[in-house]
Order: C-alpha cells, then sequence, then structure tokens
C-alpha cells in the first residue's frame, strides 16, 4: 500500500485549488520613462526583465512617473519595477515612487512590492535584472553591531568602540579584538570572504562611508562606479566582486541617494555585486525607515524575503502615522523638506510614550529610503529558530491567523536595541492573493489591520505573554 503524507497531500491540494488567483495576483508591472526605452542599451534592460517575468505588463511615462497612476491601479500589479538611468533616480524620483505606489487603491499602505532598477549604467542594470537564482544569506558582515544570534554566521566590526570584534562561527558567538583600522577587514569580507548581507550605519555622503562613528577609522570611497577603500595609513584600493550580494545602509545618511556618477548607491551596485539595497536619500537623524529592516529581515531570519522586509517596515511607519498622528495622513512633503508639522499625538500615542517629536520623524522617514533592484528577484537569510512564528490558514472565504511565541513572555521584545527606534514593530503577514470585502470576526481586541495584501497586528497587547494570539476574518478574492 501507497501511504500518502497528509500534510503534502494538503499543499498539493492548496497548491491547486490556487494557481489561478495566485497567477493573477503576482503580476508584474515595468515602469519606465520614454527617454528610457528608447535608448537600445536600457530597452535590453527591459527585455531582460520581460524574459525573466513573461507575463509583466510594460508601462511607459512621458514627463512625470506619476502618469502611471491609471494603469498600475487597473492592473494593480503584486511587483512594480521602475526601470531608471541614473539620473532619473534622484531623491525626487524615491519620493515620487513612494506616493504613487501608495495609491493604487485607498487605504494609506502602499500597495505593491517595488524597487528602482538601475545601475552606474545599464549593463550594470541588466546584470542586476538577469539574476535568477534566490539568495539564501548564509554569512553577514557588518559595520555596526547587529544581532548574529540570528544570523547562521557572520562577523561585526564596532563603529563606537576601537577594536571591538564580534564573531559567530559555527554557532559560537566569540567577542575578541580586531584591528584599530577595520577598512580592509569590512573590504575582505566583501570580496574574499562569502557574505552576503552587508550592513552599514555612521557618517556618510553621496561619496564616502566613515567607517568609525566614535574614533578615527578609514573610508569606502566611490569613484565612477567604482569603490575603494581608503585606510587611515597606507594607499586607496579596490574593492571588487562580483558574486550576488544585498546591502542595507540602515542608518547612514545619504547612501541612497544618487546625484551623479559618482553617487556610492552606483559603485556598490557596479562594482560590489549588489543586487538589491537600501538607504537614505536624505540626512537621517530618527531611524525608523532604515534602522526597522533589521527587525524584520534579520531578526525574523527566513520568514521575509529583502523586498518583504522593507515593504513591512514601511507599512509599520504609515500605520504608526495614522495610529497615533491621524492628522498627518496624506500630507505630501518633498524629500527632505525642513516644513515638518509638530503634532501632538493620539491619547494612545501619549499612553505609548510618543511626542510630536515622533510626529517629525515618522513624517521625515516616510518617503526618503530608497529600494534598489528588481523587487521579485528573492534574497532571504537563512533559516534560524525565532522568537515567535506565525501561520495563516483558510478555508473558501474563511481566514485564521495565529501568532505563537516561542520564548515565553520575552518573545516580543526587541532583540537588539543598536541603532535608533529599534524594537515594538507590528507583526506583518503578507497575504498571497489579493482580498476584498474584508470583515474581521474575532481577535478585535489586538486592534488588527487587515488590507487587501497584508495583515498587521500590533504587539502592544502580546508582550509578556506566552499566549497564542488569534485573529479570524472573512473575505472574497479580489477581482
Amino acid at each position: 500500500m501507497i501511504k500518502i503524507n497528509r500534510c503534502v497531500l494538503a499543499l498539493c491540494l492548496f497548491s491547486l485549488m490556487n494557481t489561478a488567483a495566485t497567477a493573477q495576483d503576482n503580476r508584474y508591472a515595468i515602469v519606465a520613462c520614454k527617454q528610457t526605452k528608447i535608448k537600445p542599451e536600457w530597452q535590453k534592460v527591459i527585455s531582460t526583465l520581460k524574459e525573466k517575468y513573461p507575463n509583466a505588463v510594460e508601462i511607459i511615462w512621458n514627463e512625470k512617473v506619476e502618469e502611471s497612476l491609471a494603469e498600475l491601479k487597473s492592473l494593480h500589479p503584486r511587483y512594480t519595477c521602475f526601470v531608471a538611468q541614473p539620473e532619473e533616480a534622484n531623491r525626487a524620483f524615491v519620493a515620487s515612487v513612494h506616493q504613487l505606489t501608495r495609491s493604487y487603491d485607498e487605504d494609506p499602505y502602499c500597495d505593491t512590492l517595488w524597487g528602482i532598477l538601475t545601475g552606474y549604467d545599464a549593463e550594470n542594470a541588466r546584470r542586476i535584472a538577469q539574476e535568477r537564482s534566490p539568495l539564501i544569506i548564509h554569512q553577514v558582515s557588518s559595520g555596526t553591531e547587529i544581532a548574529l544570534s540570528m544570523c547562521e554566521e557572520g562577523v561585526w566590526y564596532d563603529e563606537l568602540v576601537m577594536h571591538k570584534t564580534v564573531r559567530k562561527t559555527k554557532g559560537d558567538i566569540i567577542t575578541g579584538r580586531g584591528p584599530g583600522d577595520t577598512t580592509l577587514a569590512l573590504a575582505n569580507t566583501l570580496t574574499d570572504g562569502d557574505s552576503q548581507l552587508f550592513v552599514t550605519s555612521g557618517h556618510a555622503t553621496e561619496r564616502q562611508w566613515q567607517i568609525g562613528f566614535r574614533y578615527k577609522n578609514g573610508f569606502f570611497q566611490s569613484k565612477a562606479g567604482q569603490m575603494l577603500g581608503a585606510p587611515t595609513t597606507g594607499d586607496p584600493f579596490r574593492i571588487h566582486s562580483t558574486t550576488p550580494k544585498v546591502y542595507m545602509a540602515v542608518g547612514n545618511c545619504l547612501m541612497g541617494n544618487i546625484n551623479g556618477p559618482d553617487s556610492m548607491a552606483l559603485a556598490w551596485m557596479n562594482d560590489v555585486g549588489m543586487r538589491q539595497m537600501l538607504g537614505y536619500t536624505v540626512l537621517t537623524w530618527y531611524g525608523y525607515g532604515g534602522w526597522g529592516v533589521l527587525d524584520y529581515f534579520v531578526e525574523q531570519p527566513g520568514r521575509y524575503s529583502l523586498t518583504e522586509a522593507f515593504h513591512a517596515n514601511h507599512h509599520a511607519l504609515i500605520h504608526r502615522i495614522n495610529r497615533y498622528f491621524p492628522s498627518l495622513d496624506g500630507i505630501p512633503l518633498e524629500a527632505g523638506s525642513r516644513s515638518l508639522p509638530n503634532v501632538e499625538p493620539t491619547t494612545m500615542g501619549v499612553k505609548d510614550g510618543l511626542t510630536a517629536f515622533d510626529s517629525r520623524g515618522l513624517l521625515w522617514d516616510r518617503d526618503v529610503v530608497a529600494f534598489y533592484g528588481d523587487p521579485g528577484w528573492e534574497a532571504r537569510m537563512s533559516e534560524q529558530p525565532r522568537a515567535y512564528e506565525q501561520t495563516l490558514r483558510h478555508e473558501q472565504n474563511l481566514y485564521t491567523f495565529q501568532v505563537r511565541p516561542l520564548r515565553g513572555t520575552e518573545s516580543f521584545e526587541p532583540i537588539n536595541t543598536n541603532g535608533s527606534q529599534r524594537g515594538g514593530r507590528p507583526i506583518i503577514e503578507f497575504l498571497p492573493n489579493r482580498l476584498k470585502n474584508v470583515e474581521i470576526l474575532s481577535g478585535h481586541d489586538l486592534n488588527p489591520v487587515v488590507t487587501d495584501d497584508f495583515i498587521l497586528i500590533p504587539t502592544q497587547q502580546m508582550k509578556r505573554s506566552d499566549k497564542v494570539f488569534t485573529v479570524s476574518f472573512q473575505a472574497e478574492l479580489a477581482d
């Protein structure tokens, strides 16, 4: 007798039942300016994406990217890739993409998983577009403290304390003494080592990263699409690698701002193998939009792709604005505007310790963190034991979402607090298909938000509890 694994059978049936809906819901849009499309070298970039995503829909705009909104609303793609020449992909363009992608429907949240595909030149962008194999991150390196307990292997060099180095190898985390100038050591993790994720913070401009924050250290510098290491003593040296990686400039000022061919962002993508990266296009002082991506990506290893982690953190930011500072909803600001309103939080916000300072910070961060790369390409941390698990099950139109603590009453506490605005992020679950006519049936006390494409649950009610939390709702598949 042939025995059939019930779990496998259930998964197969679930897959068959949802194939049509998933195919419809995972639509991919390629958005580009007419002046970009007519250039043969950039048309190759678009063609590479269309080969990779055969059902992708191409949307062309003339003067402003906002011209694509009507078609995007109609299509409502799961992924939106904005193909842009480097001179197009400036700070204002990043802000416009943020605002545009929150406008596909009526809710205040981003309505698609987006990325800006650019590069030092069209060939660089095409290399990024060609990447097909998912990246599973086994090794991490960083110029600032990160939660190595949630990584398979890795190393970080302290930007605050000279010589401090923390390394994880084969499960053991060891604090040791490293070099006073870490320029070469960090560069080697990218060129000679096996690092697949690079994380940085500290002072930066569009042309350099200052490695040490509280002590004298070297620099990474960019020039004409190349990355150079400039140690405190000795000659500058080239930092070059072609192996696929991803980069999170979670706390650096201006690292994501492309303002000319010498920009750091272009060198990271062109010379160091970064297939996806995120970074601020302005000075950063609040930090919610950058540091929080670590909370989702590194500290919940394997749960989210980098694309999803970036958008989960943005959903968290928009939710925070709407929950505590509803009068700020929809206020358009030029990226990096100094004219920020001072808004006192709601009563609930005061209870949770927020002030008018937070209103300014959240609005500052809302539209200024860039995400570069193909949003449909997947980079994901290798699976590690997580602090809690979350599961979504559904039968016909009934959906049940559960969150199960795995570390007792500490399950929803921050794992690492280095940086700014760490911890306290809501639970996010991306839905496999777009939904409509959502009606929450239970779990109202958790203040859940169920949109057409994700579920969000604040963690305030979960802290210091070890019980299983459940939200159930009914909904229909969107057209």
